[in-house]
């Protein structure tokens, strides 16, 4: 699903909303768990999941094209871990 599909689906559950409204809406939520990422903090939906940052060492790899070592810098990478009742959803369907 992409994001003009879930701003699709928004329009078509709420008659209320029109197009706009809801990718704004949805807009509007990424932020906000972007920026609490950003700033280190925990994202959890409930049922859903959880969003949390993890942090990767500097690391020597191999470029397999020419053999070289590259070094890679430390990083930030973002990391999702599914909840029970999202888990179950997929498991039982």
């Amino acid at each position: 699903m992409t994001k003009s599909e879930l701003v699709e689906k928004i329009v078509e559950a709420n008659k209320l909303l029109t197009r706009k409204e809801s990718e704004m809406v949805v807009n509007i939520v990424f932020d906000a768990m972007c920026e609490a990422l950003k700033q280190g903090e925990k994202v959890e939906i409930r049922g859903f999941g959880s969003f949390t940052i993890r942090e990767r060492e500097a690391r020597e790899a191999r470029n397999p094209k020419s053999g070289e070592i590259v070094r890679i810098p430390a990083k930030k990478t973002p990391f999702f871990k599914t909840g029970k009742e999202l888990r179950e959803r997929v498991n039982n369907s």
